[in-house]
């Protein structure tokens, strides 16, 4: 009994890190990032980009603080989800950290077998090649490791930028 409750808090743990992390850095970074700052757009979806070299190899600070500013969501629940279970905990960042390099191995040539696409999709996990999707597009594709958060992230999309419309109005009046 005691190890199947562990097992649980283990997967529990991991699953909470990824799902509340993919959710806090979509809609409370990412997206309102696309909106009102420049910042994301200019590092993760410039024109002068090798995205081997500037997701995981770059020393560039900017390219750092985006990185950082794209995990703390992740960061922020790792008190609590600690205390549930401290191996879930890591093994969550873990697979966070994994999942960043394999999303951005598209520019490498690198094309995901279709056994794991196909486990991918049933899981409503972002492969690269849906991740490459968002660089060539920055309004489709949301949701860096789930891509169920790319519909609602599409509305907020939409929202914000009607509400950063209706501030400009009512500002130039």
């Amino acid at each position: 009994m005691q190890i199947t409750l562990s097992v649980f808090n283990t997967i529990g743990a991991s699953l909470l890190l990824l799902l509340l992390g993919d959710f806090i850095s979509t809609f409370l970074y990412h997206v309102p990032e696309h909106v009102f700052g420049k910042f994301h757009s200019v590092v993760h979806h410039g024109k002068n980009r090798n995205f081997l070299h500037y997701a995981v190899l770059s020393r560039n600070p900017l390219v750092l603080l985006d990185g950082f500013l794209g995990a703390l969501p992740y960061f922020i629940f790792i008190p609590w989800l600690w205390q549930l279970s401290p191996v879930g905990t890591i093994i969550g960042l873990a697979l966070g950290e994994f999942h960043v390099v394999w999303r951005h191995v598209t520019a490498t040539g690198h094309i995901t077998p279709q056994w794991i696409q196909t486990f991918c999709d049933a899981c409503y996990i972002t492969t690269p090649e849906r991740h490459w999707q968002h660089h060539k597009n920055a309004n489709i594709a949301f949701g860096d490791i789930f891509n169920f958060y790319d519909a609602p992230a599409r509305r907020w999309l939409h929202w914000l930028r009607h509400i950063k419309r209706r501030y400009r109005r009512l500002a130039m009046n």
